[in-house]
C-alpha cells in the first residue's frame, strides 16, 4: 500500500470528549467530497471486504455474488453491479482507490467492418453489440489513445477543491473554509470557556481511516469524533470525572 501524505489536525474538547472541528487541505476535503462519486456497490465491497457494513443492503450485494451465472441476462454479467462502475470512478477517489483498482485499466473499443460508411462513427466497448446498420457483431478492434495527464498548475489544479486556502471540517462533516472569526464563533457556540481543555491532535488518513471515516458517514453525526477519539481517551476522561467529583466530596466534608 502506497504511503499517504494526507493528514488533519483535530481540536479536540478533552472536558467533553469531543471534536470540535478539524483543519484540513485541499488534498484531505478532496478526499471527503470524492466519497460522494461512489457507486452504492463500491462502498458495500469496500465495508464488506472490512468486515465494517451494517444494514441490510449488503445482503443484496452477496445475492449478486451467489446468483449463478445462468440467471443473468446474455448483455450482462455480475460484474456489472458489482464492479464496473468501481472502475470507472476509483482513480478519481483518494485513499479509497488504494488496493482496490482493477490492474487491467486498458479500455477496448471496437467498429464494424461490414458497412465501410459507419465503421469509424459507430464505436462500442463490447464486441458483442450488433450493429445498426448491417446487423454485423462489431469485433474489429481500435487502438485508445489516452489524453496527456493533467499538470497541476496555478491555473489546472485537479481535484475538486482549490489548495489556495485552508479549510474547516466539523464532527458532522460540514465543510468551510476557514477563518479566525469563524473559530472563535465555534468555540463561543460549543461554550468553550477554558481553552486549557483543548487539545490539538494530528491524524494522518490512510486505506483504514478512509473506510472509518466512510462507515461513520453513513450512520454518525459525530463522524471525526467516533473515528478519531479512542475509547482510551473516553475512559481517561470518564476516570479524570470521577475523580474531579472525590475532590469535591473530600473538600466539602
Amino acid at each position: 500500500m502506497a504511503e499517504s501524505n494526507i493528514s488533519m489536525k483535530l481540536l479536540i474538547d478533552t472536558q467533553n470528549n469531543r471534536v470540535l472541528f478539524a483543519e484540513a487541505s485541499k488534498d484531505c476535503v478532496d478526499f471527503l467530497f470524492h466519497m460522494l462519486s461512489l457507486p452504492i456497490a463500491t462502498v458495500i465491497r469496500l465495508l464488506k471486504e472490512e468486515n465494517e457494513m451494517v444494514g441490510s443492503v449488503q445482503n443484496l450485494y452477496e445475492s449478486i455474488e451467489n446468483l449463478n451465472e445462468t440467471y443473468i441476462v446474455p448483455q450482462h454479467s455480475k460484474d456489472f453491479l458489482l464492479k464496473l462502475n468501481f472502475r470507472a470512478c476509483s482513480c478519481s477517489v483518494p485513499l479509497l482507490s488504494i488496493n482496490n483498482t482493477p490492474t487491467d485499466q486498458k479500455k477496448h473499443f471496437y467498429k464494424c467492418s461490414g458497412c465501410s460508411s459507419y465503421s469509424t462513427t459507430r464505436v462500442t466497448d463490447d464486441n458483442r453489440a450488433i450493429c445498426p446498420g448491417c446487423s454485423q457483431r462489431m469485433t474489429t478492434s481500435m487502438t485508445y489513445v489516452s489524453p496527456p495527464p493533467l499538470v497541476p498548475n496555478a491555473t489546472n489544479e485537479t481535484g475538486f477543491v482549490k489548495g489556495v486556502v485552508t479549510y474547516m471540517v466539523m464532527d458532522d462533516l460540514v465543510v468551510t473554509p476557514m477563518s479566525t472569526i469563524s473559530c472563535i464563533t465555534l468555540l463561543n457556540k460549543f461554550n468553550v470557556r477554558d481553552v486549557s481543555v483543548l487539545q490539538e491532535k494530528v491524524v494522518n488518513l490512510g486505506m483504514d481511516e478512509a473506510l472509518k471515516l466512510l462507515k461513520a458517514s453513513l450512520h454518525s453525526k459525530k463522524v471525526l469524533t467516533e473515528v478519531f477519539v479512542t475509547k482510551n481517551e473516553e475512559k481517561a476522561t470518564v476516570l479524570e470525572r470521577v475523580q474531579e467529583v472525590n475532590d469535591d466530596a473530600v473538600k466539602v466534608q
